[in-house]
């Protein structure tokens, strides 16, 4: 494992740095995305969503749970507010009729956590109870403070009004020059794959523990699904028949009056799009995004293929044929870096289908981390040998059918909070969020051999 990924440093000193390195970048994250007036922070822009004001006073009070109480055996900095950023107490449609701090009392109340959370690092051995291993509990509230802002992201998507976002630029050298000769899909061997982690330092309990799996050969495509294509299956009706639907997703493409994916709308002959405040074309290039897993499973049906399993989209992105190992990411074992991945945010949506060729798996499965989370056919459901820690609400209370998984990440997901082993889960009717998938088909017989 590399010596630059915060679990795996051997001197302590430079482990504390890296720690402080994430908490600082998560912090500033979560301030540029709550740098707009009063009114955008305290209204609840869809009943799907907090408050951005929510989200911000949230993830302070869990670095307070989890670093200052629990870690650093501190008095309570407001232990009154407890309960309102309990997001098992309260659904988010209700969560703006609470007396939530307000935006100023908020970034006073982070600072003042922060603060003491900074301190219970420099003195905190980090080893022994697994808590504190090797840093668990700091990266676990890196990674939580991560994936809020990518939540508070997706509520800027679903605010009114003029853009208040800047979008970055991406880099010439990860533009996919090489599209037109790229393959359409990729055949993976069948075989034994370990999937999912027993030594990833910051790795979360449903990620764990590592384990073996046997996987038929298939083929599974080389990009996700595009704008492009996905509108191909529009024109092709792919909205008014019900032969390509589960009884499930029929039923609720017509409650919900689905027509194309969220945000999209029909401009005469053209698709146009809302991003972040900014109507545009869709650009059929780019990997097709807030789509409900419904939507998924019912182009990847119309396509004459379906949806990857779990197992089926790790094993195309961590396993290297040529050492029989799993990697932690599709490219090796090496954090991310730019030209790996789009992540972290700053470009405000995907990069082309067939970016980022250093950030190919062995086998040549491009885009698997960044861009869109992609849905995978499995329900969410616990490893053999699953251990809940440290408590049971992150992961246990969410295993069964009610859930689909989704992996890889996307534009707006932060490195420290995507991996090759990472899952996410949600309802299969969620489209607020930067999902799009990618097909696959089982090899026949003589593709194997």
């Amino acid at each position: 494992m590399p010596d630059n990924f915060p679990g795996a440093a051997t001197d302590p000193e430079t482990l504390r740095s890296l720690i402080a390195d994430g908490l600082e970048r998560a912090r500033s994250r979560t301030h540029t995305l709550t740098a707009c007036d009063e009114e955008d922070l305290v209204k609840q822009h869809s009943a799907l969503m907090s408050p951005l004001v929510w989200d911000l006073a949230h993830v302070g009070n869990q670095e307070e749970l989890w670093l200052v109480r629990d870690v650093g055996q501190m008095e309570p900095v407001r232990c009154d507010i407890d309960h309102l950023y309990d997001a098992f107490q309260h659904p988010r449609s209700r969560r703006p009729s609470l007396p939530l701090l307000s935006p100023e009392e908020s970034r006073k109340y982070l600072a003042q956590v922060r603060t003491k959370a900074l301190d219970i690092l420099a003195r905190t051995p980090l080893e022994g109870a697994p808590l504190v291993d090797r840093g668990f509990a700091f990266g676990m509230i890196i990674q939580h403070e991560q994936q809020h802002d990518e939540t508070m992201l997706a509520t800027h998507q679903l605010r009114a009004g003029a853009p208040v976002l800047r979008a970055g630029t991406l880099a010439a050298d990860v533009l996919p020059t090489d599209a037109p000769s790229l393959p359409t899909e990729v055949m993976i061997p069948a075989g034994r794959f370990m999937m999912g982690s027993s030594v990833e330092p910051w790795a979360l309990d449903n990620e764990r523990p590592a384990h073996a799996v046997d996987v038929p050969g298939y083929w599974i495509d080389a990009v996700p699904v595009t704008s492009g294509a996905y509108r191909c299956f529009i024109d092709d009706g792919g909205y008014q028949n019900s032969r390509w639907w589960t009884a499930q997703g029929w039923n609720h493409l017509r409650e919900a009056g689905l027509v194309a994916p969220k945000y999209w709308e029909r401009d005469g002959d053209r698709w146009i799009r809302t991003r972040f405040g900014v109507v545009e074309p869709v650009p059929d290039d780019e990997p097709v995004q807030h789509v409900c897993w419904f939507e998924a499973d019912a182009y990847a049906r119309w396509a004459g293929r379906r949806l990857p399993t779990e197992a089926e989209w790790e094993k195309a992105a961590r396993y290297d044929p040529r050492s029989g190992c799993s990697r932690r990411y599709p490219w090796g074992d090496e954090d991310p870096a730019p030209h790996h991945a789009n992540l972290g945010g700053s470009a405000l949506r995907p990069a082309p289908a067939g970016s980022y060729p250093r950030g190919a798996s062995p086998l040549g499965v491009r885009q698997l981390i960044g861009d869109v989370w992609e849905w995978v056919s499995s329900d969410f459901r616990p490893y053999p040998g699953f251990n809940a820690f440290p408590y049971q609400e992150y992961s246990e209370v969410f295993f069964g059918p009610d859930y689909k998984v989704l992996r890889g990440g996307s534009w707006a997901a932060d490195p420290a909070a995507c991996r090759g082993t990472f899952r996410n889960w949600d309802y299969p009717v969620r489209r607020q969020i930067f999902a799009g998938f990618r097909t696959a088909r089982d090899a026949a017989p003589a593709e194997v051999r």
